[in-house]
């Protein structure tokens, strides 16, 4: 399986039909064919179900776009530092939860598209299972993962300002009138929460006994999804405070949980592998920043 082939693959599926991409490609339309069908044979399975105009993916060609998409990233990141090691450029990739914790990590990131325009960023959301995955298989240089979590494997840098749990609810409802959510007043409601959050110390550690009387309806992994659910009263949403606007237009509370329930932010990277001229500078100016930040606090 050739990269030069996995690269036409890609670029169909983002094109959706065989004749943009030879046209993107500046190949022949017969001839990418070709390349795609000789693909297929050599893998021995289906990647496309063709149609008149456009073709769509089988569950074979869907798991293949993933894995390209991370094989073709490793590659580009393996050619540049091959090919410039003295410079501040190339692709600073980073996975990381959604939190409003994060800025100072994007101030750095700010400063560092100031001073170094050619450098690109790749921003990837997800929970601490696939921040772990990308981390250690190389696509991304830098995770960050939220909450207790087993960091003995990697390199680490604790950020500021923790996330506060707490919960998304519609503004009318009746515990939107307190000032903090204990864990008995959840139970009878509807809840959704991630899947990650279910499983974490620290929320269990919270609800205590009373967790196995809690009504969990299902999980998301997109917040903003489950804000629009949560404004019909369908449900209260689990969530970090701050990442939501709850102004009056948007019919939207949050109310903390008691006793302070909070979540770490630790940046990782992995111990074994060098760091990019970029990931260096990136990491130097993260450390500096934080050390500001205790300075004023």
């Amino acid at each position: 399986m050739e990269t030069r082939v996995l690269r036409y693959f890609s670029e169909i599926v983002r094109e959706g039909n065989i004749s943009n991409a030879a046209r993107h490609l500046h190949v022949s339309q017969p001839a990418l064919s070709r390349q795609i069908m000789d693909l297929e044979t050599e893998l021995g399975v289906t990647l496309f179900e063709r149609g008149h105009r456009q073709i769509k993916l089988t569950q074979e060609g869907h798991y293949l776009y993933r894995r390209s998409q991370e094989i073709l990233a490793m590659i580009d990141k393996t050619e540049y530092h091959l090919q410039g090691q003295d410079m501040i450029s190339g692709v600073l990739d980073i996975g990381a939860g959604e939190s409003a914790s994060l800025k100072p990590v994007m101030k750095v990131i700010h400063q560092i598209m100031q001073e170094y325009p050619e450098v690109k960023v790749n921003l990837v959301s997800g929970d601490s299972e696939l921040i772990r995955q990308r981390v250690n298989n190389g696509v991304l240089e830098f995770g960050i993962l939220m909450g207790h979590e087993n960091m003995i494997n990697y390199a680490t840098l604790e950020l500021p300002h923790p996330n506060r749990w707490g919960v998304l609810m519609r503004s009318d409802s009746p515990l939107a009138q307190q000032t903090e959510i204990r864990p008995s007043d959840l139970i009878g409601h509807p809840l959704m929460a991630s899947a990650q959050t279910r499983r974490q110390d620290t929320f269990r550690h919270w609800a205590g006994e009373l967790l196995g009387q809690f009504k969990f309806v299902g999980n998301y992994n997109l917040l903003y999804n489950a804000a629009l659910l949560a404004q019909t009263g369908a449900c209260l949403v689990l969530t970090y405070q701050d990442l939501i606007n709850t102004s009056a237009s948007q019919n939207l509370a949050f109310r903390p949980l008691s006793s302070q329930v909070v979540d770490n932010n630790t940046l990782i990277w992995s111990k074994d592998k060098p760091l990019s001229n970029l990931s260096q500078l990136f990491l130097r100016l993260l450390q500096s920043e934080i050390k500001k930040e205790k300075l004023v606090n």
